[in-house]
């Protein structure tokens, strides 16, 4: 593992870099599942260190649905991440939370159907604890970020995933909202999932772009559309990412840093070598 990082940024839909690093360099990590969407970009910012990845690959050529989460996670972690912020684009499923607002959730549904969801298999099982998706310290902090921006942001509400990469119909927009949802994407499941299990912090900054296709005065979402507000918003963006490396300690007063400690539930001696070595990077200190 790499030295230690203050954070990573993931950047979705329309943030393929993160202006301001000095002293950068780019690492193309390999990973037992495989390699990460872009090159990981490293470097300072307000004397911090930090790394972005472009979640969508350099050119946005790669789907929610093909995007390898695993080799995106684990790459962070050998590279010395302990906390994950993403930045992506959503769909508001509330009328107060409008297009041009930012969005921290405290909560997150898994609507998605085809995505390798764990590190865990191949004889080994772990049951990682997410009744509390986002890390709470990491999201307050983040929150706080944004707020000092001038940015309209709301703090909590409920982030439903789906597949895509298409968007909703109207019959499945009116279904999340009468379900309870606040806003609606395509990449934070499995990510966070598996930001959990392999012990980092990890929020959603999340950039309100439309009003999904139920609302009947306003225009059903395009791509036009979520690009013209994320580019309005990518300032803002910024401006949170370096807000952020100024206030985070290194201190991490949460309990993202252990949560495999009460997980894994197979018997060492029935772990396969092949997948002890795979996993080490992930469980070594709880297996040694």
């Amino acid at each position: 593992m790499s030295e230690s990082l203050a954070f990573a940024v993931i950047g979705g839909s329309g943030l393929y870099a993160m202006p301001g690093l000095s002293n950068t360099r780019e690492e193309f990590p390999d990973t037992p599942f495989g390699k990460p969407s872009s090159p990981i970009v490293l470097g300072e910012l307000a004397g911090q260190r930090v790394a972005f990845l472009a979640r969508h690959g350099l050119g946005h050529f790669i789907s929610p649905t093909e995007v390898n989460y695993r080799a995106n996670i684990y790459a962070l972690k050998q590279l010395g991440a302990t906390r994950i912020v993403s930045i992506s684009a959503c769909g508001s499923l509330r009328e107060d939370y409008a297009p041009g607002h930012i969005v921290i959730p405290d909560q997150l549904f898994d609507f998605t159907k085809d995505r390798q969801r764990s590190f865990f298999g191949e004889g080994v099982v772990a049951h990682v604890g997410v009744a509390d998706p986002f890390c709470p310290h990491l999201s307050q902090m983040t929150l706080q970020a944004v707020q000092k921006t001038g940015a309209i942001v709301h703090s909590g509400g409920t982030l439903i995933t789906i597949e895509g990469p298409r968007f909703s119909t109207k019959a499945e927009s009116q279904t999340f909202r009468a379900w309870g949802m606040s806003i609606i994407g395509m990449t934070a499941c499995p990510e966070a999932f598996l930001a959990r299990e392999a012990e980092l912090c990890y929020c959603t900054m999340a950039h309100v772009t439309d009003y999904d296709v139920w609302h009947v005065s306003a225009e059903p979402v395009t791509v036009a559309m979520v690009i013209e507000t994320l580019n309005h918003n990518t300032a803002h963006a910024q401006q949170a990412v370096l807000n952020l490396a100024q206030s985070l300690s290194a201190e991490r007063p949460c309990a993202c840093g252990s949560a495999l400690e009460s997980a894994l539930i197979t018997q060492p001696s029935r772990i396969p070598a092949e997948t002890r070595q795979k996993l080490a990077l992930l469980t070594a200190k709880y297996l040694s």
